[in-house]
């Protein structure tokens, strides 16, 4: 696992050991920046369900001016930093041991754009989704991680979903503001 492009461009990255943590492909997380490419420049970037960090640490280099990670396991978390520390983007990364759901609930920061890819068929993302339209910025955007046979709904709350793509067994799916163009 590396960082694809940007300042960090080509650093390893770790990845926690052990069946808990199921890295991002690179063919996914190229097509996930892909779609905000345009969108990612200067804005605050949630890395939520961290597990290594790889998105955070990706938009990061990519030119996002902030990151949070969130994850509850003390070794994603270790992870995460050694990750951050290794691209050299320690500066304008939060990183929160915590569960995820709890930390949405409770905070007023809002992001711009925020990657959710929490254990697969738990009922964590759907539960994520939910508060997100509190936590996202106005015109912001959420791009979910699930398995490609895993219906999410068409709108939630003022989000509406913009556009799904399938990579083999996994989807990725994209909600913004219902008047946002261009996705």
């Amino acid at each position: 696992m590396r960082v694809i492009t940007g300042i960090s461009r080509g650093r390893r990255l770790v990845t926690p050991a052990g069946l808990d943590v199921r890295p991002t492909t690179d063919n996914v997380k190229e097509a996930v920046f892909s779609i905000i490419q345009f969108s990612i420049e200067g804005r605050r970037f949630l890395d939520a369900f961290a597990g290594s960090g790889q998105m955070g640490v990706e938009a990061l280099s990519r030119g996002a001016s902030a990151a949070v990670f969130i994850d509850s396991s003390k070794q994603s978390v270790d992870a995460v930093r050694k990750n951050l520390a290794a691209a050299g983007l320690e500066k304008n990364a939060v990183v929160v041991k915590g569960d995820t759901l709890a930390y949405l609930s409770s905070q007023r920061e809002r992001f711009d754009i925020a990657f959710l890819d929490p254990p697969y068929r738990t009922g964590l993302l759907q539960s994520a989704l939910a508060l997100m339209p509190a936590a996202l910025s106005k015109n912001g955007i959420v791009i979910c991680e699930h398995p490609a046979d895993e219906e999410l709904d068409e709108s939630i709350g003022r989000l509406l979903l913009k556009k799904r793509r399938k990579y083999g067994r996994i989807m990725i799916s994209v909600y913004s503001d219902k008047d946002v163009e261009g996705l």
